[in-house]
């Protein structure tokens, strides 16, 4: 099975990402997280980006909050999907981070999840990997189930309530 690696801007970055450690960990995809920084080690991300397909990643998330070019200097070094992960600050309310990830220049996709995002970003990554990997496309058939059966018995709750409302 492929890697994903988890990229963060900054350690501040943490506790948004954890959610995507939490995703990655319950579906069993292995991967790699690191602290790089588009701005202040511009040689790490490059070296790291270009080297990932045959380090055995399947897809990299990368977040990052304020300027926000972390996923776009990844993309430019990789033929790989990667998704940027917008990570709210305290300015602008991530507002800044989320147009910056997602205005790339045609030929540079990021696939773009919402402000602080990390869980569906994982949960993107895990879908690309289920392209070809049956077993995890049959976990996340599996979890749509559940999740279209815990909202079936939250409206028959409802149902019965709905005239002591």
């Amino acid at each position: 099975m492929k890697k994903i690696a988890v990229l963060m801007g900054s350690d501040s970055d943490l506790p948004v990402i954890k959610a995507a450690f939490a995703i990655l960990r319950e579906y069993g995809v292995p991967f790699e997280a690191h602290v790089m920084s588009a701005h202040r080690s511009p040689e790490a991300v490059q070296a790291f980006a270009s080297a990932a397909r045959e380090r055995g990643f399947g897809a990299i998330l990368a977040a990052a909050g304020k300027a926000a070019h972390l996923a776009g200097a990844v993309a430019a070094n990789t033929t790989l999907p990667v998704i940027g992960i917008p990570v709210k600050s305290s300015t602008l309310d991530g507002l800044d981070a989320l147009l910056a990830t997602v205005q790339m220049p045609s030929g540079m996709p990021v696939a773009t999840v919402a402000i602080d995002g990390a869980a569906n970003a994982a949960l993107l990554a895990v879908q690309m990997l289920a392209v070809e990997d049956d077993v995890l496309a049959t976990k996340l058939a599996a979890k749509r189930a559940a999740m279209r059966e815990q909202i079936a018995e939250k409206d028959a709750r409802l149902q019965k309530e709905l005239d002591t409302l």
